[in-house]
């Protein structure tokens, strides 16, 4: 029953998100992955590190297929959105946490910067999106 009613509160909670909202719940489930992979792959879990860098993938396939490509920095977000995927490939066929904590610190320092555009866009009333392609903007420019 309690289950049923987190499931209901979530769903909830995805349906009335912001887009800059939704953006920030996806990189907290990419960074929770990325640090269930490190644990399992340092724990030699083989089968749930393989399982969490698959989910943290998804996300970032996530970033890539909502990517504003009118952007004009979106050239250089999906070749960092590539690089992410690369690096979390070789992790999952060499079991090495490194890379993973690489993508981990980077996920990290995304998240902050949109939280940032998010609070820019809410305290002057501005259109999120474009308050967030300029944070976007100075960190990948």
């Amino acid at each position: 029953m309690q289950s049923l009613q987190r499931n209901k509160y979530l769903e909830t909670t995805i349906q009335t998100a912001t887009p800059g909202q939704l953006l920030i719940m996806l990189y907290d489930g990419a960074i929770r992955f990325c640090r269930q992979a490190i644990d399992a792959i340092n724990e030699k879990r083989i089968s749930d590190a393989n399982n969490f860098l698959i989910k943290t993938q998804n996300i970032i396939s996530e970033f890539t297929i909502t990517l504003d490509h009118n952007s004009p920095f979106a050239d250089n977000l999906l070749a960092l959105y590539e690089y992410y995927n690369h690096l979390l490939i070789q992790a999952n066929i060499k079991k090495d946490a490194a890379p993973v904590e690489e993508v981990l610190g980077y996920l990290v320092e995304w998240k902050e910067v949109w939280i940032q555009a998010a609070k820019s866009a809410n305290a002057t009333g501005a259109n999120a999106n474009g308050t967030a392609n300029r944070a976007a903007q100075t960190v990948v420019g």
